[in-house]
């Protein structure tokens, strides 16, 4: 042996053990994603009835596809959705007020 190696003892720990949750069968998993595909349509169709600004459509539709991404990353997509869903609007809304804000100060510039 070299005298820069230094020789290790072996120690070995009891085996640990932990339960790996079973993966829902595809059948499953097609039922629920057909269930978060109908919620997000009704609420989507919901906030674009409510809608005031027809600019915000496509911030709208782009928060509704976000969370629906987010939410089937979770255990449970279908309870998550609805808050994601209604965090991401309100984010988007807030975008469309922002933008619409730099086109008036951007107008009243112009005009100047």
């Amino acid at each position: 042996m070299n005298a820069d190696q230094q020789r290790l003892a072996a120690r070995f720990y009891p085996e640990t053990r932990f339960e790996v949750p079973p993966v829902p069968p595809a059948v499953f998993r097609a039922a629920q994603e057909t269930q978060l595909e109908g919620l997000k349509s009704r609420l989507l169709r919901q906030a674009l009835e409510e809608l005031a600004a027809p600019e915000a459509n496509g911030f709208v539709r782009r928060a509704a596809n976000e969370a629906a991404a987010l939410a089937w990353d979770t255990r449970v997509p279908l309870l998550v959705f609805p808050g994601l869903f209604q965090e991401k609007t309100a984010t988007a809304l807030l975008q469309v007020e922002r933008q619409a804000s730099v086109r008036r100060r951007s107008r009243e510039l112009l005009a100047v």
